[in-house]
This record gives C-alpha cells, structure tokens and sequence, in this order.
C-alpha cells in the first residue's frame, strides 16, 4: 500500500519521505524472508520425495496433516506431496514477480527524492549466509512381513 500513499499525496518532509522509504524497504525484506522460507520448505519436500520414492509403493509411511500424524501408503502420500511442493514453487514465483515489481518502485523512489545509502564505517553484514533448517521428513514404518 506504500504505492498508494507514495503517489496519492506527496511527502510534506524530509522525514515523510523517510519514512515511506523504510517501509517499503520492510516490505522488500519481508518478501526476502517469505521467500527463503519457502526455499526451505521446497527443499524438505524434494528431501522427503527422494527419500520415499525408491521405496515400496504399499510400504506405510505416517504423514503430519493439520497437526495430526496420520498413517497412510508411500502411494497415496507421494502426489500430496509433489503437489505441495508445485505450489510452493508457484507461490515462490509470484513472490519473485512481486519483488521485483517492489524493487522498481524503490528505485524508482530514490531516483525521484535522490536518496543516497550511507554505508557504515565499512563494516558490512554478510547476511547471505544461509541458515540450515531442521530437515524433515515421511516417516517410514518398517516393511511388511509376509
């Protein structure tokens, strides 16, 4: 909504600009979070269909729905499992589109108010760094015996 603000009325300050500046600045980096979190979550699922699909179609296997654990085939957990994670990969594309989008108008606003970036006394945060999640994954039961 900082478009809305930004084009319906001009800033009256410096601090108005200011302001307007660092929320959508929040905004861009919560679309960073949003989608290195989905990242992680696409990676878990790539993790768990690796891990299953060399497996006993009619092997068991207990899957966490809703909060609850519940037991099903590797057969009838591997399409809801491919389709959560096309959906994610759906999600995070969307979520690219709009970064970009959210980029343009930030250059596009510090292009017209001529803001500059200070940089620290050279001190600069690597926060490309990425965190290791706790991969997990189906569980599988052991296989039947006949």
């Amino acid at each position: 909504m900082a478009k809305v603000e930004g084009d319906s009325r001009e800033p009256l300050n410096e601090q108005a600009v200011a302001n307007i500046y660092g929320s959508m600045r929040t905004d861009i980096n919560q679309i960073y979070s949003k989608i290195t979190e989905l990242e992680m979550e696409v990676s878990e699922h790539s993790l768990v269909i690796n891990a299953i699909k060399p497996l006993d179609p009619t092997r068991r296997c207990y899957r966490m729905i809703g909060g609850v654990l519940v037991e099903r085939t590797i057969q009838e957990v591997m399409p809801a499992v491919n389709r959560n994670k096309e959906g994610l990969e759906e999600v995070i594309a969307r979520l690219n589109e709009a970064l970009e989008k959210k980029k343009k108008d930030l250059a596009a606003f510090e292009a017209k108010y001529k803001i500059r970036i200070k940089k620290g006394d050279g001190e600069m945060k690597d926060e490309s760094g990425k965190k290791e999640g706790n991969a997990q994954g189906v569980l599988v039961g052991p296989a039947a015996n006949e």
